[in-house]
């Protein structure tokens, strides 16, 4: 099993257990150490996270990850035009202003300030939990495959 960080004993409970990732996700995690997460938004099947190099780290409910160019990514996003004009200019506004930006809409700002240093991956029966520690606060990305459903949170260390 590969693992990329163990999780702070605050973030960890007895009912999750470590998910081994795939060579494909390794790859991606190795990609986004060291960035900072600007923004992100969800779609039905994924959360998408503004890295402040240009990126977006697709995170899907299954734990499944991809790593595109923001212009790729928003380019290949099934939304109407007007979402992705909004995508566009928000994506440049917290390029420019960061995690303050004002005014989001399609985007949401992070839950705390986070420069990406460890990721690992949990699993709960039909649930994931993405555990990205950063330099000096923490995320934690849960998402069900019941549901659908992506939940942020910020972790003390």
């Amino acid at each position: 099993m590969r693992s990329h960080g163990s999780l702070p004993v605050t973030a960890m409970t007895v009912d999750w257990s470590p998910h081994e990732t795939s060579t494909h996700q390794d790859h991606v995690i190795a990609h986004v150490i060291g960035a900072t997460v600007l923004g992100y938004f969800t779609t039905e099947q994924a959360i998408h996270l503004l890295l402040d190099i240009g990126f977006i780290w697709m995170i899907y409910v299954d734990g499944e990850m991809g790593l595109l160019l923001q212009s790729v990514a928003i380019n290949e996003l099934e939304v109407d035009e007007d979402v992705r004009a909004r995508l566009r200019e928000e994506t440049q506004r917290l390029h420019d202003d960061g995690v303050t930006t004002e005014g989001l809409v399609e985007y949401e700002a992070p839950p705390a300030d986070c420069l990406i240093v460890e990721v690992s991956l949990e699993a709960r029966d039909e649930e994931r939990r993405i555990f990205i520690r950063g330099e000096q606060s923490s995320l934690t990305i849960e998402t069900s495959l019941v549901t659908s459903e992506v939940r942020v949170q910020a972790v003390s260390l």
